[in-house]
């Protein structure tokens, strides 16, 4: 082998190794906890595991599996569930010192399903206030009525890479989707 081509392998190698190493795996990370196993396989079957893995910073609302239910005992598609799990990805580190100092106590934040540029309108944002008492809530942009989410607890934090905290239930979204006659709300 010609010396550059050595060096440039090298460099390849070195190269993966450090990504690899850098990363975060949120597969590994919910597997230690069973109540987020259906939370989990949704994940990895919709492969919103891997887009989240690349991610540097994200933060993971996770949500157990008797409110995963909710969601696939309606008969939706794999790509309406991947949309709806989606809005439950931020673009953005909360941890839970984070959310309960949030400034002017709310905030708009964007979430892989605004990233996916088919989010209709405000529809790939959530809006979270730290209301009293010490609960935080997660409230979609396009339905504003659903503001029974919050926060459970925080189950990961490494600060300012990933942050996978518990929520109350599944984000409930007004995602329309049509696909030649039929149309779907969730």
């Amino acid at each position: 082998m010609h010396p550059p081509a050595a060096i440039s392998l090298l460099f390849l190698l070195l190269l993966t190794i450090t990504t690899t190493t850098n990363g975060h795996n949120i597969t590994r990370i919910l597997q230690k906890n069973p109540e987020f196993s259906t939370f989990n396989h949704y994940l990895t079957l919709t492969h919103l595991a891997g887009e989240i893995n690349r991610r540097q910073t994200i933060t993971v609302c996770a949500v157990d599996n008797a409110a995963m239910s909710d969601l696939t005992a309606k008969g939706l598609s794999l790509e309406t569930i991947k949309n709806v799990l989606s809005l439950h990805v931020f673009a953005d580190y909360y941890g839970a010192k984070k959310l309960h100092e949030i400034t002017k106590g709310s905030t708009s934040t964007a979430t892989m399903y605004q990233a996916t540029g088919e989010a209709p309108g405000t529809t790939g944002f959530v809006h979270i206030t730290d209301a009293k008492g010490g609960k935080v809530r997660f409230t979609p942009e396009d339905n504003p009525s659903q503001t029974d989410v919050v926060f459970v607890k925080s189950v990961l934090e490494m600060p300012y890479n990933i942050s996978v905290i518990q929520i109350s239930q599944v984000i409930q979204i007004g995602i329309e989707k049509r696909s030649n006659t039929n149309m779907f709300i969730v």
